[in-house]
């Protein structure tokens, strides 16, 4: 039978910005082969696949979710902008109300709306400082300040937010500092409204540049934290451009961000 799919721009407030995923609501658990072949053919940095849970984690679990993620090439742990576009779907199309709950690879994330749009509730990135190389800058395509390796990222600060725009990295030594993904960051010293910048790259999972990364931001937060305090707005500023709240919540990282439906369809 058919299976419907939304698209939806997510970390964004109006079509064709921020970060697409597609959104895949079944009935229970699908083949994984299948998944992955849906996410191939969707050829978007992740689609969500998605069906209530058997988790109960109270008396009332309406909104408990079985919830994983695809890249055109491989299951990831986490995915911010694709748990974002999947409880926009949930609320909206299927009219789910409260608190979401996502049991995936990376435990029980939450999200829920609010005023300034939906709340993702993920776990923070632990980091490990590493020094800085030649290789990383060589990379990059810019001089690197300092770096951190977390969970499956590295991390690399640059000197201003005019660096991190105009980058252009080499892609085939980006694939060998990281497991997943390199996310370019810098203070944004070119925006009043804004207190980080950043980019991301993850050649290894079939993402040249990657539009908008929630879970990046679960590694920022633990990076600039220390500096900026808990609360702060960030800015990825790929070429579809994207914008989010972070704020760190002891263990945890609130991400908030808005989201658009764009595309509606049916899998054959």
């Amino acid at each position: 039978m058919p299976h419907e799919f939304t698209q939806v721009d997510a970390f964004a407030d109006e079509a064709f910005r921020g970060n697409p995923a597609a959104v895949v609501v079944l009935d229970g658990p699908a083949d994984p082969a299948w998944m992955q072949a849906v996410a191939l053919e969707m050829n978007l940095s992740e689609t969500a696949f998605c069906h209530p849970s058997d988790a109960a984690v109270s008396d009332d679990s309406a909104g408990e979710w079985d919830l994983r993620w695809f890249t055109p090439t491989a299951e990831v742990d986490l995915c911010g902008h694709a748990t974002l576009a999947t409880a926009h779907v949930l609320a909206t199309d299927h009219g789910v109300a409260g608190e979401m709950g996502f049991h995936t690879r990376s435990g029980r994330l939450a999200a829920v709306a609010t005023n300034g749009g939906i709340r993702l509730d993920f776990p923070v990135d632990v980091l490990e400082p590493v020094p800085v190389t030649e290789a990383m800058s060589a990379a990059v395509g810019c001089p690197v300040v300092g770096a951190a390796m977390g969970a499956t990222d590295l991390v690399v600060e640059v000197g201003t937010a005019a660096e991190v725009r105009s980058c252009h990295p080499d892609l085939g030594l980006v694939a060998g500092l990281a497991d997943r993904a390199v996310i370019v960051t810098a203070a944004c010293d070119d925006r009043d409204d804004v207190a980080i910048v950043s980019r991301v790259f993850g050649p290894n999972v079939g993402i040249v540049e990657d539009p908008v990364t929630g879970s990046a931001h679960t590694t920022l937060a633990a990076w600039w934290a220390p500096r900026l305090g808990d609360a702060f707005r960030a800015e990825q500023a790929s070429a579809r451009g994207g914008e989010l709240d972070v704020r760190l919540v002891g263990d945890r990282v609130h991400l908030t961000g808005r989201a658009v439906t764009v595309i509606r369809g049916s899998i054959l």
